[in-house]
């Protein structure tokens, strides 16, 4: 194991003890969790870390995967984009201002600028403006401190990981860990990085086909929100991909507009267009309201039949998002609090995923979700 994955895994567990300790969930029972996530082959969730550990370690860091890893999480998901060199690194976006202490950085003020992403006006500071030595001279923030206060105790203390840095830590935690810890990468901004000459797909496949991902068998997914870099993605590779669905089912793929034509995630949620997804991805990643939507007191409804379309059409079914605050739960699961920051009852809110018949899901807490799992599947 490297010495840099050493220091990270030894500050992982620090931040491990003190921060679940000073939250409103449940202490996590680490030793139980790991030795159960052996036995992945006899449970029937997946259960994927989004962006890491996120709600307990800014996202997209080694903090927050090793922490993911160590709490039995199945798959670690970090969202890709590229440096102006050509590099791939995890950012949640190519803006930087919300996840980096860029804005403190007088050297980088040229840098700021406006520019459409994706049809929308964004200002701020880019990836693709950046080379890989800028880049790793920035210090990771917390995304959204208001409603993760601990989180952002560890502002400026972490690196922005490439996704080899990512692929080499997972293979060295599978070592102390003796079991398998996947990869899920989602490609953001296809179309966009494309048009800018530093198109990914390619460049992904190639760093997982160099670390030995081969196959439909390999433990992997390639996930993005387009829809002909994944079929583009199917010719050049045989890993698992994924179709992502926006959470408005009247918006489009971003490169459906660019192409011209009327598909639209609703269309994609449809018993014929799961047909069709099924002609290149091996799962479907929605909204969770397209498996179980709100109802107008803002309590999950009954829930649809997407599981059971997708299921007819050959896919598996991973919904995002899944966190513990009150911000993003359910009402019916919201803690007695007041405070939107205040942990609620989020192994409620996946049990009842569970009964819909999903087959995975992306946490921001992956160990309630791996406490759920292990209950339910798992003896």
């Amino acid at each position: 194991m490297k010495l840099y994955h050493l220091r990270i895994i030894l500050s992982v567990c620090f931040v491990l003890a003190s921060t679940i300790s000073q939250s409103h969930a449940a202490p996590v029972n680490l030793a139980t969790n790991v030795s159960k996530a052996i036995l992945e082959s006899e449970c029937s969730l997946l259960v994927i870390a989004h962006r890491g550990a996120s709600g307990y370690v800014p996202e997209h860091t080694l903090a927050a995967y090793s922490l993911a890893v160590f709490m039995g999480a199945d798959y670690i998901e970090p969202d890709l984009v590229m440096t102006k060199d050509g590099f791939l690194v995890a950012r949640h976006d190519n803006e930087l201002g919300l996840t980096t202490d860029v804005s403190q950085r007088p050297e980088f003020a040229d840098r700021h600028r406006t520019q459409s992403v994706d049809g929308v006006d964004y200002t701020g500071w880019f990836t693709e403006d950046f080379t890989l030595a800028e880049l790793k001279s920035l210090r990771a923030i917390e995304r959204i401190p208001n409603l993760r206060p601990g989180n952002a105790r560890m502002d400026r203390s972490l690196e922005i990981p490439t996704f080899q840095e990512i692929i080499d830590l997972a293979k060295s935690l599978e070592v102390s860990q003796r079991r398998t810890i996947g990869i899920y990468p989602e490609i953001k901004h296809s179309t966009h990085f494309k048009t800018i000459g530093l198109a990914m797909e390619a460049a992904v496949v190639d760093t997982l086909h160099r670390n030995g991902y081969q196959g439909v068998d390999a433990p992997v997914y390639i996930q993005s929100f387009e829809v002909n870099n994944l079929k583009e993605l199917k010719q050049l590779t045989n890993l698992r991909l994924l179709q992502l669905y926006g959470s408005n089912p009247a918006r489009q793929p971003f490169d459906q507009f660019v192409q011209g034509t009327a598909l639209t995630y609703g269309d994609m949620a449809t018993p014929e267009g799961l047909r069709e997804v099924a002609t290149y991805a091996y799962a479907a990643g929605p909204d969770k309201s397209y498996v179980i939507p709100l109802n107008e007191e803002g309590k999950l409804g009954q829930p649809t039949e997407f599981v059971a379309h997708a299921h007819e059409a050959g896919l598996k079914v991973h919904p995002y998002t899944f966190r513990a605050e009150n911000s993003f739960l359910p009402a019916e699961f919201r803690s007695d609090s007041a405070d939107e920051h205040a942990r609620g009852d989020l192994a409620g809110e996946i049990k009842a995923f569970l009964d819909a018949g999903v087959d995975g899901l992306f946490a921001d807490q992956p160990d309630v979700a791996v406490h759920v799992k292990h209950a339910r599947s798992c003896h």
